[in-house]
């Protein structure tokens, strides 16, 4: 019966070529600019890290008080370098690691060829394994390693294939502002989007990856300044890379790695414990103002996901609505000029069940021809996407396999949900009256 109920959808669609093709166009256009919507928002939005997010924590310590806290009570959404220190140094989590942006030169080993800026970032050896970076060659480096200030270098794929033609470059040197550092570990390809380990500094995206990771304490050490963001309430009072150190401004991104719902308790015992000492020490003249997210949290609350893609999903759903509803009627239209067709099935013995089937399969028809031009239309979409979207956002759309299933799926779901009063409306034609009118 099926078979049967395609002829006559095809034998239908074909008498009216203007209608069903403004049907086609119609689902075509608005599944078209829902999906390419929804390809932007599903990179933006999802979990960079889903088997280890509810385990990454980020820890605020209000340091400003009433002089720089926001409206809605909320402290600095990063550190200041005593405070990272001391957490640090105290180290009640099972991972942790202070971290800020660098912006270093590499100076090539040949004379000829000019330094080039890189970026990364100055970390702990914690770091690697709680992020579950992955490697090519070698790993991170040691606890010693960051407490003795070594000379080492974690360097990304991009970067090692530059330097030295992507070989296994670990136990040689490059030179990082004038002074040599030992590769220790060539990180496989990792650029995880949103960055999630440093929001404040990235805006949560960034198509460059980093090039290199350093101790913390070395780039201290080495006075490789800070290349993100810096925000002060106050003027330091000292100059200089130094007085930034000194000072209450904040500039230091920190995450934590904790096991359980026990560890997120403790941990967040210690913070308020740690700012009580504080306000004891006369450092802070207000009560604890802490707070400890888990990472979608975290995520959340920096509004990582533009609100320009919502917005955008939103315009291209409620387009596709319209589109919907334009289709109804379009359908309700073809469906009852044929009620003398109907009229004379139902009178021959068809049931109710049989005409509802019957322009059910029409609707999943046009529904599927809409379908197929909205994967044409949604290809095209996706490859124009960063006309209207930064480029770094625009870049993350990607046209995948379950994308081109969910464009089709879409089509026909929803064309089929729309002719569902069509078809009910069709189905309940009194043959007798139109056997009479005829």
């Amino acid at each position: 019966m099926f078979a049967y109920y395609m002829e006559l959808a095809l034998r239908s669609l074909k008498r009216s070529p203007g209608l069903t093709t403004l049907m086609v166009l119609a689902i075509g256009f608005g599944v078209a600019a829902s999906m390419t919507s929804w390809s932007v928002f599903r990179a933006v939005s999802g979990d960079p890290i889903p088997w280890k997010s509810a385990k990454l924590f980020v820890p605020q310590i209000d340091n400003w008080g009433s002089n720089g806290r926001s409206s809605d009570g909320e402290p600095p959404n990063a550190m200041d370098y005593a405070d990272a220190m001391a957490l640090m140094r105290q180290h009640r989590a099972k991972l942790q690691s202070a971290m800020y942006q660098i912006s270093p030169s590499i100076v090539p080993a040949e004379a000829s060829r000019h330094p080039v800026n890189v970026g990364g970032h100055a970390v702990y050896g914690e770091f690697f394994p709680m992020l579950d970076v992955p490697f090519k060659y070698g790993s991170g480096w040691s606890a010693s390693d960051d407490a003795n200030r070594a000379q080492v270098v974690v360097i990304g794929s991009k970067l090692n294939q530059k330097l030295f033609g992507g070989a296994n470059s670990v136990g040689r040197s490059v030179n990082i502002e004038g002074h040599d550092y030992r590769v220790v570990g060539v990180l496989d390809h990792w650029n995880p989007q949103p960055r999630y380990y440093d929001v404040v500094n990235s805006g949560g995206f960034n198509s460059q990856s980093d090039d290199v990771f350093l101790p913390f304490q070395t780039a201290i050490q080495a006075n490789i300044q800070n290349d993100g963001n810096t925000n002060c309430y106050a003027v330091p009072k000292e100059p200089g890379f130094v007085g930034l150190q000194h000072s209450e401004c904040v500039w230091i991104a920190f995450m934590v790695e904790l096991d359980d719902a026990a560890a997120v308790s403790a941990y967040r015992s210690y913070l308020d414990g740690y700012a009580k000492e504080q306000q004891q020490a006369g450092r802070f003249g207000w009560a604890p103002n802490n707070r400890l997210r888990d990472l979608p949290a975290w995520l959340d609350n920096q509004h990582v996901v533009p609100s320009d893609t919502k917005v955008s999903l939103l315009v291209a759903l409620g387009l596709l609505l319209v589109c919907l509803v334009n289709t109804i009627g379009l359908l309700l239209a073809k469906f009852l000029r044929r009620s003398g067709e109907i009229g004379v099935r139902r009178a021959l013995g068809a049931p109710r069940r049989a005409i509802y089937l019957q322009f059910l399969t029409e609707a999943g028809m046009v529904g599927a021809a809409g379908g197929v031009l909205g994967l044409l239309l949604t290809c095209a979409g996706v490859a124009s996407v960063g006309w209207v979207m930064p480029k770094d956002i625009a870049s993350l759309a990607r046209l995948d396999v379950s994308l081109l299933v969910l464009t089709l799926l879409v089509a026909v779901l929803a064309t089929m949900l729309a002719g569902l009063y069509p078809t009910w409306r069709a189905s309940r034609v009194q043959p007798a009256w139109q056997l009479k009118s005829n």
